[in-house]
């Protein structure tokens, strides 16, 4: 059953208590012993005078923040409700469920050392890796790991069968013996980028013990809780990026609890919920599993006795747009280093990445409205730009098509030198890379769809890759829709005609992957709903402005040439009149 949201503390009062009770945040050490059995007595509080402990535990944690540094609580808020916890007499633990380094520009740019920097200055005690994390390719996540100062644990994430860190860890806290084991989701090898875990033959050498019943999942988190319970753990944490997607069955949080005993609390990632939740476990003991969103719009709780007790675990929310660092003017350390890398990020956007031979267009290269303004093409028309946004998909997903659709290709890239900030401007809205596996039927209703609108604009025309095809728009649109407008068949003569996939026919029994964004393939954005039940390859394993700075950079050589010289593309789209 859910826990009452009594535990959700109202967000005014909250903060008046926590920012009132700890000033100026000048600690500089807010972690917990970890060497020895007691932790130390004193810490220095704001004013370094020492502040006498009161022998009870906070353990603080976060997850999904997907390179949130300035949203939410912020990490500036983050680090001032720990320098309270501590300046009160509170001994603090801080952890984190994964799913950190990617998710906006500063992770795109930096590739994440951004975010792990921000980390090491909150002294987070211990991370798991979440399925976006491996988004850098596996080489750059444990460069990543290897600039941490906190630990990181998984029982289930091997290379070829032996584990690739610790499974849990034990630190002792205000006399006690609290053990974290780790486990992230078997879904990682699809929700990330699948040759990240293959060797140069293809072949898997890293999993996340993802068998079909979920079983060595179950023994993993098993036998590390038993070996914490060995070891003198008197309480066990699960820090889990697992969620309750039902695709991530049997390998949700739920199915790990229902499966397993001595969890006495669960910290869950992965969904982006903020759920609290009590089930039984396999013992039918309560085991409270506790998540807390996205981008810091939550920070999660538990909050032990001093007799070790687990008094409470919840989540504090922030349910405003201006961050809890902007709003109440936070100058900490933290908020300092948010501000560093936010100035670091404007000079990085301005950095020249590549360059272009040919301007590159959403627009009519000649025709004008009644105004003087250029009149846009690329939600009616094929466009050069669309091209290349739809290439650069195809090569990322490594598909027969690329498709993205009109709506999404914002903002042209003038002839010259291209910055960070052109690409971005272009995939303004983070959107991710998704690779289905679908029937030629499928295409050519998404196709169909796709074209519905014209002569008129569509946000849902769709710019392609690897496919060329006509659009008759002498024949009405025939696409029938449910009851909300979606996508729901094709009712009559199709205006889509002369389709062909790599030079050859498309056969609508054939199977074929489609690389695109989860927008169109799996949210039916603009009402595309002709892919859905598609097998799904890839989800979410990069960003559409991270993938497109990689196309040009790295399979275009840094240099837009001649193959998009003509605004009005290369002839992948007809549309007769």
């Amino acid at each position: 059953m859910k826990l009452k949201r009594s535990a959700l503390l109202c967000v005014a009062l909250a903060l008046v208590m926590i920012f009132a009770a700890c000033g100026p945040a000048n600690s500089t050490n807010n972690s917990v012993n970890t060497n020895t059995e007691n932790a130390a007595n004193t810490v220095p509080a704001g004013n370094d005078a020492p502040v006498e402990k009161n022998g009870e535990i906070y353990i603080l944690y976060t997850s999904d923040v997907h390179c949130g540094m300035d949203q939410g609580f912020g990490y500036a808020g983050l680090m001032q409700i720990r320098s309270s916890l501590e300046a009160q007499g509170y001994t603090t633990i801080l952890v984190d469920d994964g799913d950190a380094f990617q998710g906006d520009s500063v992770g795109t740019l930096t590739k994440g050392e951004t975010i792990v920097k921000l980390m090491n200055t909150l002294d987070y005690d211990i991370a798991i890796p979440g399925n976006h994390d491996f988004d850098y390719g596996m080489d750059r996540f444990f460069e990543l790991a290897g600039m941490a100062d906190f630990t990181y644990i998984s029982c289930n994430f091997n290379k070829q069968g032996s584990l690739v860190f610790e499974p849990y860890v034990i630190l002792n806290a205000a006399g006690h013996k609290i053990a974290f084991v780790g486990v992230t989701t078997p879904t990682t090898i699809l929700d990330s980028t699948p040759e990240f875990f293959q060797n140069e033959k293809g072949e898997y050498i890293y999993g996340f013990m993802q068998d079909a019943t979920g079983e060595a999942l179950y023994k993993a988190v098993q036998d590390s809780v038993d070996a914490a319970r060995r070891e003198g753990a008197e309480l066990v944490y699960v820090l889990g990026h697992l969620g309750m997607d039902a695709e991530s069955a049997p390998w949700t949080y739920a199915d790990v609890i229902e499966h397993t005993s001595g969890i006495d609390v669960m910290f869950d990632g992965h969904s982006h919920d903020s759920d609290q939740i009590v089930m039984k476990d396999k013992d039918g003991k309560n085991v409270t599993r506790s998540a807390c969103g996205t981008k810091l719009n939550c920070i999660g709780y538990s909050r032990i006795t001093k007799d070790g007790k687990v008094a409470e675990t919840g989540i504090w929310s922030w349910p405003n747009d201006t961050c809890a660092q902007e709003l109440f003017g936070i100058d900490n350390e933290a908020a300092k280093a948010v501000d560093g890398a936010r100035a670091e990020l404007a000079a990085l956007l301005n950095k020249v990445v590549a360059h272009t031979d040919v301007e590159l267009t959403i627009y009519d290269a000649v025709a004008k409205d009644n105004s003087g303004n250029p009149i846009r093409m690329v939600r009616r028309a094929e466009t050069n730009l669309g091209d290349l946004c739809a290439d650069a998909l195809r090569s990322a997903g490594n598909a027969d098509v690329g498709l993205i659709n009109g709506g999404g290709v914002r903002k042209n890239i003038a002839k010259g030198d291209i910055t960070y900030e052109d690409i971005i401007n272009v995939f303004p809205f983070g959107n991710t890379l998704c690779v289905v596996e679908t029937t030629g039927e499928q295409i050519l209703n998404a196709l169909e769809w796709g074209a519905k609108g014209l002569p008129g604009e569509s946000g849902g025309f769709l710019q392609v890759s690897g496919l060329c095809y006509t659009i008759d728009v002498s024949v009405p649109g025939s696409c029938i829709t449910d009851e909300i407008g979606m996508f729901a068949g094709v009712a009559g003569e199709r205006r889509v005609k002369d389709v062909t996939i790599g030079g050859q026919p498309l056969d609508p029994a054939k199977t074929y992957t489609v690389a695109s964004i989860g927008y169109i393939l799996l949210s039916f954005g603009d009402g595309q709903a002709a892919f859905k039940g598609c097998k799904v390859l890839q989800n979410g394993s990069q960003l559409d402005n991270q993938l497109l700075i990689d196309y040009i950079v790295e399979t275009l050589g840094g240099r837009i040439g001649t193959g998009y010289a003509d605004p009005a593309g290369e002839g992948r789209i007809t549309i007769v009149e």
